[in-house]
């Protein structure tokens, strides 16, 4: 029995709505024509009932707006009808390009605006709807997700304000501490990891890389994405080596303790290609640093990975980086904000996640279990054996 065939076995929960706020609307776009082709062509004895009513739509996408007074206030709209709607809503947090004004200056969108932004959307549907769930890939907060000192808990904070809004689920995309889903117990909030979209991205994009142990090699920039190193080499059969972090704690520069030097740990790799996974690339400095200190120790091709590439001090870095051959290729997925110069670059490669989204979509609106899509190493499995690396 085909995927297709078995989601329409069961009932959907309700008439599939999403709105993709401004900052998700190229993803949105994408997710949304996945899902019409997958449910124009989907044949079932019961498409005809009224439990399917409404299945089989030009687009599940809605009208809604936050427009904006003088002042900078904001208020959100939505154009359509969701009672009785299962509605998923789009954000990324970290979409900077859109602007705003308030007394004649422009302001830039920061995580703050495009939160509350999320909030008047939540509101605006008044309870109406059949469940709510929002798709937020970037975590708003998840850098600020535990207490060191007195300090405010602000991931935390607005997961709890989000379900107490009447949020059924979160769904957050390779989530900086997973941990912090303890703040909100009784509700769902699920991280998804991007590993099967990067590993597919690399065969495509790069016909000569071999993922075997006497090739290439795994490295985890810092201690905190050891995790994420592992399971990129057990399911691969690579060795792995780490970087840690030397800091100096008597000073504060940007909110962060300052790096004195990275520190190796792992086997020799020289003449191996090393494909370097994070969760995202800030100013790319620390990144930046490891390629460094592994092409002193004779690497070869450096492959990096990041589920984010925030790039907030901008692309010359990594450009002069290229041009030296410090890195050979960069990836990161399109689940934030993209500049259109970052997407001119010979050296990057667009990790597209909408499908990926549009099927864990159709997936919990047939209530069906997500574990599967969730668990990527069978599907890791056949597309390494596709292209004759097993």
């Amino acid at each position: 029995m085909s995927k297709h065939e078995k989601i329409v076995e069961t009932i959907p929960v309700g008439r599939l709505g999403i709105i993709a706020l401004e900052s998700s609307k190229a993803l949105g776009q994408k997710v949304d024509d996945y899902l019409v082709q997958w449910r124009n062509s989907r044949e079932s004895e019961h498409k005809g009932t009224i439990a399917f009513s409404g299945y089989q739509r030009n687009s599940y996408l809605l009208e809604a707006y936050c427009p904006r007074f003088g002042t900078g206030e904001a208020k959100g709209q939505i154009k359509e009808s969701v009672r009785g709607t299962d509605l998923y809503l789009l954000v990324d947090v970290t979409n900077y390009s859109l602007t705003y004004t308030v007394s004649g200056h422009k302001n830039h969108m920061s995580p703050d605006d495009h939160y509350q932004d999320l909030k008047r959307i939540i509101a605006a549907v008044g309870g109406k709807a059949r469940r709510i769930t929002v798709i937020m890939p970037y975590l708003y907060e998840g850098r600020q997700h535990r207490r060191t000192s007195r300090e405010s808990l602000d991931c935390a904070l607005a997961l709890q304000e989000l379900t107490q809004m009447g949020v059924e689920s979160i769904l957050t995309f390779d989530a900086h501490d997973p941990r912090v889903q303890n703040a909100i117990p009784l509700k769902s909030l699920e991280t998804v990891n991007p590993n099967y979209q990067f590993i597919k991205a690399l065969l495509k994009n790069v016909p000569d890389i071999k993922f075997n142990s006497k090739n290439m090699m795994v490295i985890s920039p810092d201690e905190g994405g050891m995790s994420r190193a592992v399971y990129y080499a057990n399911v691969l059969g690579l060795d792995m080596g780490m970087f840690y972090k030397r800091r100096d704690y008597s000073k504060i520069v940007n909110g962060r303790n300052p790096i004195v030097a990275h520190e190796f740990l792992g086997t020799d790799v020289e003449g191996k290609d090393l494909l370097i996974v994070d969760d995202m690339i800030s100013s790319g400095e620390s990144i930046l640093d490891v390629a460094t200190e592994l092409k002193r120790r004779k690497a070869g091709r450096i492959f990096v990975a990041a589920t984010y590439g925030l790039f907030t001090d901008g692309l010359e870095k990594f450009d002069e980086a290229y041009e030296k051959g410090l890195i050979h290729r960069l990836l990161t997925t399109n689940l934030i904000y993209q500049t259109p110069e970052l997407l001119t670059k010979p050296y990057y490669i667009d990790v597209d996640m909408s499908k990926y989204i549009a099927l864990i979509i159709d997936t919990l609106n047939h209530d069906r279990s997500i574990s599967s899509l969730l668990n990527p190493v069978e599907r890791i499995h056949n597309i390494l054996k596709k292209y004759n690396q097993e």
